[in-house]
């Protein structure tokens, strides 16, 4: 099986590559943005390249499936929709043209839903009411997947998090953040110069609700969904299925660390990111990926806060780096 993951130097791509190489008589064509980096074969732009110029690409790759992880979670409005609406619509006209009986797997975001209610779960056929770019160009991408005509489903990942999480989503960046008062602590502790006991570290508002994902499951995830037989659903929610509050997580991985110091929050200031300021709940039902891919979390947040520590920070080793194609997902600089 032929299976092309674009995206795949990105924070989930690389963990959806990881374990499609596990899989026996399967064939990773590589693609990226440009075909004299990271090795790869194909040079493919979902941004920039005209749907003929893709589909010739594709025509060469002659993919039985196509694992879309790319995406942009920065970066202004203009940059979003280029990456996040066109680049899928631009991806599906080419399909149509060069593989148009592929399965296509797309990541998109549970940001795509937007302000949830308190103490409910949302199901696929709920509303969709993104409050910002993001979420717009996210849902705009997914309108495209879902209205292509191809074989295709649209994972809407919830946050993920776990080994190589990148320092622009929040559980990366308070890693790194605790990775450097551990360092100010040694430092004052050789110096004789302090303890470090009275480290602070300050956030913002962390009072909002998240469901947490490991980045492995996600893959998995998108794994089952790319050898899937028969048709899947148009949109399957990939969540932890629970709601944490996100002050929640914060001290989990503190404790992780072995940080002594202060925490402090902001009340006035968004603990997560701009895009999801507004956005105080969010925990997405799971029920239906459970009943089409046999698929359900394998990791607690415990065990992906324990991995995300181990990993040593992102972008270190061969297992993540955030970058452009990465999935359009909570956590990551372009699920």
């Amino acid at each position: 099986m032929r299976i092309l993951v674009l995206g795949r130097t990105g924070y989930l791509g690389r963990h959806v590559v990881a374990h499609l190489r596990g899989l026996p008589d399967t064939h990773l064509p590589e693609a990226g943005r440009s075909s004299t980096g990271a090795g790869a074969d194909l040079r493919v732009d979902l941004a920039a390249d005209s749907p003929d110029r893709l589909a010739k690409t594709l025509a060469e790759a002659a993919p039985d499936a196509v694992i879309n992880c790319a995406g942009a979670t920065g970066g202004d409005a203009v940059t979003l929709a280029e990456v996040n609406a066109r680049g899928p619509a631009a991806l599906c006209a080419a399909l149509r043209q060069a593989a148009p009986r592929a399965r296509l797997v797309h990541l998109g975001s549970a940001a795509e839903y937007g302000p949830g209610e308190p103490g409910t779960k949302v199901t696929e056929t709920a509303a969709t009411r993104p409050l910002g770019p993001y979420g717009a160009t996210k849902l705009a991408g997914t309108a495209a997947v879902t209205a292509s005509g191809l074989d295709a489903v649209v994972l809407r990942v919830g946050n993920p998090v776990g080994p190589g999480a990148p320092p622009t989503g929040l559980p990366g960046r308070v890693a790194a953040l605790l990775r450097e008062a551990g360092a100010a602590t040694a430092t004052a502790a050789a110096t004789g110069t302090g303890t470090g006991t009275g480290t602070m570290l300050r956030l913002g508002d962390l009072s909002a609700y998240r469901d947490f994902v490991d980045v492995r499951d996600v893959a998995r995830a998108a794994v089952l969904a790319v050898t899937a037989a028969g048709p899947l659903p148009a949109v399957l929610n990939i969540g932890g299925g629970e709601a944490v509050r996100v002050r929640d997580l914060v001290h989990m991985l503190a404790c992780r660390a072995g940080f002594g110091g202060r925490i402090e929050e902001d009340t006035g200031t968004a603990g997560g990111s701009a895009r999801s300021a507004a956005v105080s709940w969010q925990c997405s039902d799971i029920t239906a990926a459970g009943e089409a891919l046999g698929w359900r979390p394998s990791y607690t947040l415990e065990e992906s806060l324990a991995a995300l520590w181990a990993h040593g920070g992102a972008g270190t080793g061969d297992t993540d780096a955030p970058g452009r194609d990465a999935t359009g997902t909570e956590g990551d600089r372009a699920p």
